[in-house]
């Protein structure tokens, strides 16, 4: 077997790598991001946040009408695992029968980075884009992956041979940009479908925190991690709130709606399967916002702190293209896809024992996947449909 390449030099929150980490959901906000272009600001934006310099070449041909893009949630700086893409969303449009296929991919699907000597390079699908950011400390990726641009190819490739699609663009949001973006709206309307309580919801900033302890004593600490290994609530209490939600419609600022997206320990509603389910229903809830709020009028003042919180490839006309789609958006049939343990995806162990997700098929093959969603994408509905069950998040699984 050939042997595991290991990172080189210091890594960007390296202990945050095999932590388990909360995501949020942003693919709603594909609609948000295209209106911003309609302001007089558009170039001046539009040349901070786009990551190619070629992002008026090569004119998309009038026959094409498949558009396949993904949409990635990180924290930013200052978060826990900055640049750890926790939500990524699969999302073709079909713009000439007024389609679209809504994928969640989760981020513990075990992948492979592509190297310069070929050598086996293993890792969380959600550090991918983190690796190509921060190639120097990984010099046997692939020179061409490096830098933002780079970085956002890296995950459009293996996202790519996931789904069976070669993706067209990528779009990147932070956690602050989500919230604004929400804010700007006038928060968004949510139907909760079952209330839940989550009592382990991380405090940002509050992850090194030793809720009192002694740093110097050295058996208490000890004595500590090993209640963190089963319960972090009880080792480390200062490190998090309780959230609750009651079932019903609620309005959500960018705060609250952030908190929504990203919880994942509720008995009720909680683990990474179920998160993204809520996460795909959010975003039905945003476009609707969109689609009946005159927010426009509120986007200049947001502009400025924007241009630090998206980065993207799409290019201007396809912006543009998008935005004449946007008077039909409600026509638009959406088909929403969770992959699940049910469905197309099994748990195991990776060599160094983070916990992982591979498919169902086999290592690196996707042909289930390929096939459904090819008929997906035709507006065929399977049946048995993909489903999702409550996930008990075994307490081993944390890292």
């Amino acid at each position: 077997m050939r042997k595991l390449l290991r990172a080189h030099g210091p890594e960007i929150h390296q202990k945050s790598i095999l932590k388990r980490h909360k995501g949020l959901t942003i693919g709603g906000l594909l609609l948000f991001f295209m209106a911003l272009f309609f302001v007089a600001r558009l170039n001046s934006l539009y040349s901070h946040i786009n990551t190619r310099s070629d992002r008026w070449a090569k004119p998309i041909p009038k026959e094409k009408k498949v558009f396949n893009l993904l949409v990635m949630g990180y924290g930013g700086p200052g978060h826990d695992g900055a640049y750890l893409t926790d939500t990524m969303i699969f999302i073709s449009v079909d713009t000439e029968h007024k389609r679209a296929v809504v994928v969640s991919i989760p981020r513990d699907i075990w992948v492979q980075i592509p190297t310069n000597d070929g050598e086996l390079f293993m890792r969380k699908i959600n550090s991918a884009y983190q690796t190509g950011l921060f190639k120097k400390n990984y010099p046997a990726v692939l020179d061409k992956y490096a830098g933002e641009q780079g970085a956002g190819d890296l995950v459009k490739s293996i996202v790519g041979s996931i789904a069976g699609q070669p993706l067209d663009y990528y779009l990147a949001i932070d956690f602050d940009g989500f919230k604004r973006a929400v804010d700007t709206l006038g928060g968004v309307e949510m139907h909760v479908k079952r209330s839940f309580t989550d009592v382990e919801y991380p405090i940002d900033g509050k992850e090194d925190d030793l809720c009192g302890l002694d740093p110097t004593d050295i058996t208490g600490f000890d004595e500590r991690e090993k209640i963190a290994t089963k319960s972090p609530v009880l080792a480390y209490p200062c490190r998090y709130e309780t959230l609750h939600f009651d079932s019903g419609k609620q309005l959500m600022n960018g705060e609250t709606a952030l908190k929504f997206v990203r919880s994942r320990h509720a008995p009720e509603d909680g683990g990474d399967f179920n998160r993204a389910r809520r996460q795909q229903l959010f975003m039905e809830a945003l476009r609707d916002r969109i689609l009946n709020v005159g927010f426009l009028p509120k986007v200049l003042p947001l502009l400025n702190d924007l241009e630090a919180s998206v980065r993207t490839d799409m290019p201007v006309e396809f912006i543009q293209r998008m935005i004449g789609e946007a008077p039909s958006a409600s026509d638009y049939a959406v088909q929403h896809i969770v992959l699940t343990t049910d469905n197309y995806l099994q748990e195991t162990y990776s060599e160094d024992r983070q916990y992982i997700l591979m498919s169902r098929d086999g290592a690196d093959s996707w042909k289930g996947l390929h096939d459904d969603l090819k008929l997906y994408m035709k507006g065929i509905t399977l049946t048995p449909k993909p489903t999702i069950v409550p996930s008990k998040t075994p307490a081993k699984k944390r890292s």
